[in-house]
Formats: structure tokens, C-alpha cells, sequence
């Protein structure tokens, strides 16, 4: 995954025709009327959001981020799964330049929506210049489509003051056409070096712990 950050694959550069996409969902989002409107920041008051809130649903994002070309595709869902998935992988790889691609790599973490042996031949049935990577277990932190929600979460969620679910899905798709127009690649700086000094100095920690629990007389 990393390499592919750096645009190689099993130590070979890619070619200009093959693209490395980081995908994942943002669940859970919510639309809260708030009771009494919202007040803007003034030039000595914080913004003012009302406590009590009335519940109007939630749906998910689902998005996929073209990782060089710093491009989001995605769209909302009532709810996440293979089929939602499925339909945000149809929406990237049935345009261009991604459907004469020779590959297109989707790094996905190991949500049940995309998990194992079986969505990899789902994928690839349905577009076999697709190649599914999945990022180590307890690390999808290390998919950059994370940044990119993370940017939605404080630009387009906070505060949570939506009417209906129509207006959280009209602010997203506003947020996304306008990020897409100025949009540069993140400047990502951890690689395979420091993902090895990394676990070297977590092999040497557990050594030492490892030496000191054997060195400690019985009780």
C-alpha cells in the first residue's frame, strides 16, 4: 500500500495508465434540526449551536479518492454493505480514465463490505482491471480517504444542524464538487522506510520488556 503511495507495485514503477484509488465510507450522518437556528460567530462570540435537536435519520458517505490525481468520487447511501460498495466501485471504474485502465488499485480496509477472497473475485468479475488491496488490521488509518474525511467532518458535518437528510446530501455533493476544483494531492510522507524503522523499534521494545520481565526475581 505504501508503495503504491509512491507509485510502484512488487518494486516495478507504474505506468501512466494505472491508478491507485483509497475508498471508504463515513457512516452515521446525522441530520439534527436544531430547536432554535444556529448563530454565526461574531467578532468577539463563538459560534452558537442549540443543545436540543430533533432527529431527522442519517445515511453514509461512500467515497473513493484518486490518490495522484486528487479526485473524489462518491455518493450517499441509506446504509452501507456490499451493494452500496459495489455501486461506488461501478461509479469510478464506468468512466474514464479509469474503465480502459490497465489496472486500478482500491485500498480498502477490512470492512465486512469489502472483506476477503470473495469481494476480491467480485471486484474483479465485475471489472478485471480492478486490484483490491487491503490495509493491515487496526491500521485504515493509513488510507488516505481518511484525510479527506476527516477535512468533511469539520467542514461539512460541524456543526450538525441539517433540516433533513435531502440537505445533508446536497451540502456533501456541494463540498465535493468544490474540493474537486482546487484540490492538490496530499503530501504524504510515511513510507516502507519508516514502516521498518517503525516495527524495529517495536521488535526492540518487546526484547527489552521480554528482558526485564525475566530478569525480576519470583515473588
Amino acid at each position: 500500500m505504501l508503495d503504491l503511495y509512491a507509485r510502484t507495485w512488487q518494486g516495478i514503477p507504474l505506468g501512466e495508465d494505472e491508478y491507485v484509488i483509497s475508498a471508504d465510507k463515513k457512516t452515521s450522518i446525522q441530520a439534527r434540526c436544531r430547536c432554535h437556528p444556529t448563530l454565526a460567530p461574531g467578532k468577539a462570540r463563538a459560534m452558537r449551536v442549540n443543545h436540543t435537536y430533533g432527529r431527522g435519520g442519517a445515511l453514509a458517505y461512500l467515497a473513493a479518492y484518486d490518490v495522484h490525481q486528487a479526485r473524489v468520487f462518491g455518493h450517499t447511501e441509506p446504509r452501507t454493505g456490499i451493494d452500496p460498495f459495489v455501486n461506488l466501485v461501478t461509479q469510478v471504474m464506468s468512466q474514464e480514465p479509469y474503465a480502459s485502465a490497465k489496472r486500478v488499485f482500491w485500498i480498502v480496509d477490512n470492512g465486512s463490505s469489502h472483506r476477503g477472497q470473495k469481494a476480491d473475485d467480485r471486484l474483479t468479475t465485475a471489472f478485471p482491471n480492478a486490484v483490491l488491496v487491503h490495509t493491515p488490521i487496526h491500521a485504515s488509518w493509513l488510507n488516505q480517504i481518511e484525510i479527506y474525511f476527516s477535512v468533511v467532518q469539520r467542514k461539512v458535518v460541524s456543526p450538525n444542524d441539517f433540516t433533513d437528510l435531502t440537505q445533508v446530501g446536497n451540502r456533501i455533493r456541494d463540498f465535493e464538487d468544490r474540493y474537486n476544483a482546487t484540490a492538490q494531492p496530499f503530501q504524504w510522507k510515511f513510507t516502507t522506510a519508516d514502516l521498518e524503522d517503525l516495527l524495529a523499534r517495536l521488535d526492540r521494545h518487546t526484547a527489552d520488556h521480554q528482558e526485564e520481565s525475566s530478569a525480576r526475581p519470583a515473588a
